[in-house]
């Protein structure tokens, strides 16, 4: 017989009464708020009612849960927390982008970024860029977050809560249209951490964002993609390519020594999605290394077949490296070269890069700074 998806990821074991340690609410899905509260003596709907409170209405205490007896929350106030992210700087760019450095319960920090889209009947709408990791191991070389190194995982509360926390900054009547999974981290990585908190976001009572309106990017960790689309299918999922030929991806992207172009693509082929759904490949442009006319060639050979779209990522650049962006017209060039080979593909407007908010450019300047002192003072 055939194991549920759901199955197989670890629920988080309650105990509240057996424990002296707080139990954090935000990041437990609704069955687990239900079993909190059976296990202290109440119904099961008082979890679903916690539940709302927790991501509809996004409270960050006890005292706003009127339809919850008076008695319950002074229980509940003694044995859990609504922790939320804490605020340690915000920064806006001259295009309205801002970008939101949080600070967690240990000290660590990490970023995520609030983008506008355009306004539809004079109500603004946004996008959300989601951190899944204190800084990555992937260690992509044009990405300032690699520099960062790997410092840990983020739990589902701390991934959520940024959610929670940067939407209790947008003004009345504003959303978030869209939620991206593309800040510091890789979230296949953080497997269990991310599934949950897609599952939170995606949830009908969550006031959160539709499936098809959330995307998790991946720099290829090809072994999890399908449990990955099984675990939370209709949700966007995005595959980092960045080279047409193992040779340049494999000096841009490490994991390809692992998973090479390949063994990813074959997998993207195998996943069971919604034929209405196309994966997006993304490709970050760098000049004289992946954006000539042979490389657009390849990859839409690579590409042949699967039904899928192109987002092609001019680099944002950050200092200490040495690549380049390519001028407009040649990244429109390699456009219409994948167009005329019957391959979508688009080129993502960057945002945000006069404050280091654009894609590939997340970091706590802090831990940068002192992971540089270090090198330097090891080195003499």
């Amino acid at each position: 017989m055939k194991q549920d998806v759901k199955s197989k990821y670890p629920k988080v074991q309650v105990g509240c009464l057996f424990s002296s340690q707080p139990i954090y609410l935000v990041g437990m899905d609704e069955e687990e708020l239900v079993s909190l509260c059976e296990e202290m003596g109440e119904p099961p709907y008082r979890g679903r009612q916690i539940f709302s409170w927790l991501y509809d209405h996004g409270v960050s205490e006890f005292s706003p849960m009127t339809n919850i007896p008076k008695s319950f929350r002074s229980k509940l106030g003694r044995t859990a927390r609504l922790e939320t992210l804490e605020l340690d700087r915000a920064t806006k760019s001259a295009d309205e982008t801002e970008k939101y450095l949080w600070r967690l319960r240990d000290g660590a920090r990490v970023e995520s970024v609030r983008i506008p889209m355009r306004n539809v009947h004079g109500v603004k709408r946004w996008s959300l860029c989601i951190s899944t990791q204190v800084g990555c191991a992937m260690g992509c070389a044009f990405c300032l977050t690699a520099k960062m190194g790997f410092v840990r995982q983020l739990t589902a509360g701390e991934i959520v809560g940024q959610f929670l926390a940067a939407r209790s900054l947008l003004a009345e009547g504003e959303r978030f249209h869209n939620v991206v999974f593309m800040g510091m981290g890789e979230p296949l990585d953080n497997f269990d951490a991310t599934v949950k908190a897609v599952r939170i976001l995606t949830h009908q009572r969550a006031n959160g964002v539709s499936p098809r309106r959330l995307t998790v990017s991946t720099v290829g960790v090809a072994s999890r993609l399908k449990d990955f689309v099984s675990a939370v299918p209709g949700v966007g999922l995005a595959v980092s390519l960045h080279a047409a030929d193992d040779e340049t991806r494999g000096k841009l992207v490490p994991v390809n020594r692992k998973w090479n172009l390949r063994a990813l693509l074959d997998e993207c082929r195998a996943l069971p999605m919604d034929e209405r759904r196309r994966i997006t490949f993304e490709y970050v442009m760098l000049r004289g290394v992946n954006d000539s006319k042979g490389d657009a060639r390849k990859l839409s050979r690579l590409l042949e077949g699967l039904k899928c779209k192109v987002n092609l990522i001019p680099w944002n650049p950050f200092p200490g490296v040495a690549f380049e962006r390519p001028d407009d017209e040649h990244i429109e060039e390699f456009r219409q070269t994948l167009l005329s080979a019957g391959v979508f593909a688009s080129t993502r407007i960057s945002k945000g890069g006069d404050i280091l908010a654009a894609c590939g450019q997340l970091a706590d300047a802090r831990r940068l700074a002192r992971g540089s002192a270090e090198k330097k003072f090891n080195s003499i």
